[in-house]
C-alpha cells in the first residue's frame, strides 16, 4: 500500500471513529440559542392555538426560547417556503398541515419546495377529523340514504365547502367519486359564510372538521352522518366511520406535525421527536388538543414520513381526476 493511500486510509478511519463523538457533542450542545417556530396561520385560529401551545412546551424542556413566528396566507405555502429555505440547523421549525405540505404542491405547480424532498418530519402532533353534515330537511338519516338519495336526485344536492382546492373540496369529490353520485359544489370564502346557506338548506352538505358543526349537529339543525376517520371520534362517539357506514376505503383526516428543513442532523430531529412525544402524551395537552377538535397521536419521523408520501399519492389522483386547480 503506498503512503499517501495509506495516510488516506487512516484518516477515513479517524473521521468514521469521530461520528458517534460528534453526534453526541451536537446533540447535548443543542439548542444554544432560541428556535423559531414558523406556523402557517394568522394568530388567534385554532391552529395557532395549538402550536403556540407545542412552543411553549418546547421551549421549557429544550431551556430555550422557542418563538411563534405566523406566516399566514396563500394555504399555508408561505410558511413552508421560508421553512425550506432555511438552514438545516435546529433553529427553525415548521408546523406543518396537510394543507401546506400535500394540497397546496398539489394545486398550486408554481410552489418552489417539495413537501418530500424539502423537510426532514420531527413528528405528528395530532389528527383533525372531518365529519360529514347534511341538512335537518334532506330526507336522510345515513350514508346510505344519502347515496341512494343523490343517485335518484343528479345535480340536485348542492355541497359547499370552504373554497376552491380546500380540504373539505376535496373530501367530498373524493366521495363522489367513490360511490358515483353526481353533486353541485358551492365554495365559499370559509365555513363560517357557508353555515348560514347549509342551515337555510340553500346547500345542502358539507365535510368539515367537528368544533365548529357539533352545536349544530346537537341542537338537530344538522345531521351528523359519518366522520372520514378509521376510527370514530371521540368527540362524537355515536357516529360511524365512513368505512362502517359503506364506504370503505374513505379515510381523510386533516392532520399536523413539527418538521424542520431536509439535512438536518439526525441527533437533533431525534432529540425533538423524543420531547414531543412525551408533551404530547401529558392529560393537560391532551385535553387542550381535543377542545381545538383534535386528536393526540405521536409518531416516530420515519410514520410521519409515510402518511405525507401516502397523502400525497392518494389526493394526487383525487385532484386530477376532478380537475380541481387554482392555477
Amino acid at each position: 500500500m503506498n503512503k499517501p493511500f495509506l495516510m488516506m486510509f487512516v484518516l477515513a478511519i479517524a473521521v468514521f471513529q469521530c461520528q458517534p463523538v460528534f453526534a453526541a457533542e451536537l446533540d447535548a450542545a443543542y439548542p444554544s440559542k432560541p428556535i423559531k417556530l414558523l406556523i402557517p396561520y394568522p394568530a388567534g385560529g385554532s391552529t395557532d392555538v395549538i402550536a403556540r401551545t407545542i412552543a411553549t412546551r418546547y421551549s421549557e424542556v429544550l431551556k430555550q426560547q422557542v418563538l411563534a413566528d405566523n406566516r399566514g396566507g396563500a394555504g399555508g405555502i408561505l410558511a413552508a417556503d421560508a421553512a425550506a429555505r432555511s438552514p438545516a440547523d435546529g433553529y427553525t421549525l415548521l408546523f406543518g398541515t396537510s394543507a401546506g405540505l400535500v394540497i397546496a404542491p398539489l394545486l398550486n405547480r408554481k410552489i418552489t419546495y417539495d413537501p418530500v424532498k424539502d423537510f426532514d418530519p420531527v413528528g405528528l402532533i395530532a389528527t383533525n377529523p372531518q365529519v360529514l353534515v347534511v341538512n335537518s330537511m334532506l330526507p336522510v338519516n345515513s350514508v346510505k340514504e344519502l347515496i341512494d338519495h343523490a343517485k335518484r336526485n343528479p345535480g340536485k344536492i348542492f355541497y359547499a365547502s370552504a373554497g376552491i382546492g380546500a380540504p373539505n373540496h376535496i373530501a367530498t369529490e373524493w366521495f363522489k367519486s367513490l360511490v358515483g353520485v353526481n353533486m353541485v359544489h358551492v365554495p365559499f370564502k370559509g365555513v363560517v359564510q357557508a353555515i348560514p346557506d347549509l342551515l337555510d338548506d340553500r346547500v345542502q352538505l358539507l365535510f368539515n372538521t367537528i368544533p365548529g358543526l357539533l352545536p349544530y349537529v346537537k341542537s338537530g339543525k344538522l345531521k351528523a352522518l359519518a366522520v372520514t376517520t378509521p376510527r370514530r371520534s371521540n368527540a362524537i362517539p355515536d357516529i360511524p366511520t365512513m368505512a362502517e357506514a359503506g364506504v370503505p376505503g374513505f379515510e381523510y383526516d386533516l392532520w399536523f406535525g413539527i418538521f424542520v428543513p431536509a439535512k438536518t442532523p439526525v441527533p437533533i430531529v431525534n432529540r425533538l421527536n423524543v420531547e414531543l412525544v412525551k408533551m404530547l402524551a401529558t392529560p393537560d395537552l391532551a385535553q387542550g388538543l381535543a377542545v381545538q377538535g383534535a386528536e393526540p397521536r405521536g409518531s416516530t419521523p420515519g410514520e410521519l414520513s409515510r402518511i405525507v408520501r401516502t397523502d400525497y399519492e392518494r389526493l394526487a389522483k383525487v385532484i386530477r381526476n376532478a380537475g380541481i386547480s387554482i392555477d
